[in-house]
């Protein structure tokens, strides 16, 4: 059996950055209210329909530990019958958990799936509470396992020819793409506004200060963004290299969810898709080059769905780095007008395992406003691999 699988709505909230909007939001609480909101959207399914809710996170521990998917749907409300899994690919963990249910629905064991991602980097930091590497790194000439994400990245700018002025440039335009797409609305349809809530003592009153806050837009988006500001910038992880804060992704927090499911649940429920689910695949490259993984995994994809790179009419390649991103497009003689047009991780944020969710909501909101039919979600991964997942607009 391999039927249809479909997207019927996928939304995310805000992007938050790094101890900023949502520093004091737990991550299971902003999963768990956003998927509250979401479902609260699909008045015509029966929540007890739910075969699974799969949901990413590339740090899965302390506050978004513990199965944050299971204990995020029991939050959210959804039926204690409902069960849910945490998956961990790292940055692709969002666009994964969305090919994990379309391979159960393309294969009948189930119709309707929740899939997504969560990742609150102010709570959890990179590398999780506890980094500890295993001493194997350093022998067998597996150290490049150790190389931090901005050394990768350094590595790819020096072989692929990409120069500090090219990666400010490409910067400059993510937030410049960014910001032309809040100040147009293009966000608004696949945004839920995140109202957030905290208490604070007032020791000269004994009493205790609440602050709420309807979170709607995304903070990373930098209006005072310039190349001279660009160019002023210290490179982080090499000496004399090329990388810095401002051509790098940045830390965020954030979640997305998708509702995918079958043709017999369209009919069941009265549902409209949004699009279909046409391929996805992912593959490995040395981990020291990790940032050119989607270089490889856009030609598996592309097979996959039986397409060529040339029905792709909007990518959105997640902009760990401008180096990675440069050297994709380069590599793979992209259009560099159909590559994040409405901006990307440089401007928008990478909360890591929720990022594949909410560049999906992205695309699929932006080929339905734009009216274009194929589109295409893809990403570098941490340690060595790309991913790529390949959709048709329906709507």
């Amino acid at each position: 059996m391999n039927q249809p699988v479909y997207i019927v709505a996928a939304e995310r909230t805000p992007v938050g950055k790094y101890r900023g909007a949502f520093r004091y939001t737990r991550p299971d609480t902003l999963l768990a209210n956003l998927i509250h909101a979401f479902m609260a959207k699909q008045s015509s399914l029966d929540p007890a329909a739910i075969n699974d809710v799969i949901i990413g996170c590339a740090m899965p521990e302390a506050e978004q530990g513990m199965n944050v998917a299971r204990i995020s749907t029991l939050l959210a409300g959804l039926p204690n019958t409902v069960p849910a899994m945490t998956v961990n690919r790292f940055c692709s963990s969002g666009i994964q958990t969305i090919a994990l249910a379309a391979d159960r629905i393309r294969t009948g064991e189930a119709d309707v799936i929740l899939a997504g991602g969560v990742e609150s980097m102010t709570m959890v930091p990179m590398g999780g509470n506890k980094l500890s590497a295993n001493i194997e790194y350093f022998s067998n000439g597996h150290e490049n396992i150790a190389y931090s994400m901005g050394i990768t990245a350094e590595l790819v700018a020096e072989q692929w020819g990409i120069t500090r002025q090219m990666q400010d440039e490409f910067a400059l335009q993510s937030h410049q793409r960014a910001l032309n797409a809040i100040q147009q609305g293009f966000f608004k349809d696949e945004i839920i506004a995140m109202e957030t809530h905290a208490s604070f003592p007032d020791l000269t009153t004994n009493t205790i200060r609440e602050v709420s806050k309807l979170v709607s837009l995304d903070e990373g988006p930098r209006a005072d963004s310039s190349l001279a500001a660009l160019a002023k910038l210290p490179t982080v992880f090499k000496r004399n290299g090329t990388v810095t804060a401002g051509n790098a992704s940045q830390m965020s927090d954030g979640a997305g969810i998708a509702l995918i499911v079958s043709e017999k649940a369209l009919k069941t429920f009265n549902l409209t898709p949004m699009a279909r689910f046409a391929g996805f695949d992912v593959t490995g490259v040395p981990p020291e080059i990790m940032g050119i993984g989607p270089k490889e995994a856009i030609p598996l994809a592309l097979k996959q769905a039986n397409l060529r790179l040339d029905d792709m009419a909007w990518i959105e390649l997640n902009e760990a780095f401008a180096a990675q991103s440069l050297a994709v497009i380069k590599d793979l003689n992209l259009d560099p007008a159909k590559v994040n047009p409405c901006g990307g991780a440089i401007a928008l944020g990478h909360p890591l395992g929720a990022t594949g969710a909410i560049r999906t909501a992205t695309l699929l909101h932006g080929l339905k406003r734009t009216k274009q039919k194929y589109g295409m979600v893809t990403m570098c991964i941490g340690t060595g691999m790309g991913a790529a997942g390949i959709f048709e607009n329906l709507s």
